[in-house]
């Protein structure tokens, strides 16, 4: 994740956001496994909105594969409709959809390896 941090802060990548992300994100962070007490949360998301570029999705959706968590599928929109050059994720169910959007999906180590 440090890696990604730099990255933003140097404007080496640009993170892209949407009301739906930003919202699965604080829902994301609250989760007990990644043991952030609410500062910390707070931390990060100062630390991560300034350098995003907020995308606003269309209603209906774009018409994409469908991610085994619906919950993800906003990411997947969030990247097409941004057309971003990767989304770098740890998911699982988003990283299971690598096939369907070749290129695109990658963990924070390919990343890194890939600006190597």
């Amino acid at each position: 994740m440090l890696v990604l941090r730099h990255a933003w802060q140097q404007q080496h990548l640009q993170p892209l956001v949407c009301r739906e992300t930003a919202s699965e994100l604080l829902r994301v962070l609250a989760f007990p496994k990644f043991k952030l007490s609410n500062l910390e949360q707070q931390e990060l998301l100062a630390d991560f909105l300034p350098y995003a570029d907020v995308v606003e999705l269309p209603a209906p959706w774009p018409d994409l594969p469908v991610c085994r968590d619906e919950k993800d599928q906003v990411f997947l929109v969030l990247a097409h409709v941004g057309k971003a050059d990767a989304l770098i994720t740890g998911d699982a169910d988003i990283l299971a959809m690598r096939e369907d959007f070749p290129g695109l999906i990658m963990t924070a180590e390919a990343f890194a390896a890939r600006r190597a």
